[in-house]
């Protein structure tokens, strides 16, 4: 069996800064000092995009303090608040794809994980937030599909191609997602995302997805809304992702509601 950590959607900011009075920062290292500790066999951290708040140097530069000290393998992509100019000036030792996104592939077991860059840019604008994949990175992604000798192909991307039935939200997914859906969706075993700030599983296309929400502030459960930018202090969490010859299991583990010690009860059985 192979175990994947997953973060999305980090939004780290400056010293001090906060979002709905939660500091972005804080959250991240509590979040990795929990995965870590019980997960400490897990095979990779993926952080799926939205890693900063607006993409600057200095939110980068405080996410390097962190993911510089993990001790297991990291493995980066970008979202609407990111800025890929400056993830590269920060993450030399990241490196991208033939065109400059920050894309990857790793094989492991069975599964050739690709991870994409959904980020719509340059130019990079705070204001504009659907995802975008472009023919370079279709092309790129085709590639990886044709080169993985039988394995399955497990899809990591921000921005989700579908609806998932908050209408702010459904209005800055991928462009152009059914699109990318009737080309790639036969071709993949599974598909995971972020953006939404919410967890939520389905399929689509007869691809089965799972959305993970984020480690900071989260999406009310409000399926009438139309503003992307609602948020509400819920507890933050992180994916772990399980991977065996024949199945696909991912769990979503809320660490700050988490106990720090795990023993039985007595009174969790019948009398």
């Amino acid at each position: 069996m192979h175990k994947i950590l997953l973060l999305s959607d980090l939004h780290l900011r400056g010293p001090n800064q906060k979002i709905i009075g939660i500091n972005p920062m804080e959250r991240l290292k509590s979040a990795l000092d929990h995965a870590l500790a019980c997960h400490p066999d897990a095979d990779r951290l993926i952080l799926l995009g939205d890693l900063t708040h607006s993409g600057k140097v200095l939110e980068f530069e405080r996410l390097k303090s962190l993911t510089d000290q993990c001790p297991i393998p990291v493995t980066f992509t970008l979202g609407n608040h990111d800025n890929r100019d400056h993830f590269r000036n920060v993450f030399a030792n990241v490196e991208p794809d033939e065109n400059g996104h920050i894309q990857s592939v790793i094989d492991i077991g069975d599964y050739r994980m690709v991870v994409l860059d959904t980020l719509d840019g340059p130019p990079f604008r705070n204001y504009h937030h659907s995802g975008k994949y472009c023919a370079a990175r279709q092309s790129w992604l085709d590639q990886q599909i044709a080169t993985a000798e039988g394995r399955k192909i497990l899809i990591f991307m921000h921005h989700p191609p579908m609806d998932v039935g908050f209408p702010g939200m459904d209005a800055i997914k991928l462009a152009d997602g059914n699109a990318f859906l009737k080309r790639y969706a036969h071709k993949a075993t599974h598909l995971f995302c972020g953006h939404i700030h919410r967890t939520i599983s389905g399929t689509t296309n007869g691809l089965g997805f799972t959305i993970f929400k984020s480690p900071v502030h989260q999406m009310p459960m409000e399926l009438s809304g139309t503003e992307s930018s609602y948020s509400v202090p819920e507890p933050g969490a992180y994916g772990v992702i399980l991977l065996t010859e024949n199945s696909i299991i991912a769990h979503t583990e809320d660490f700050d509601l988490a106990n720090d010690v795990i023993e039985p009860r007595d009174d969790a059985h019948p009398e």
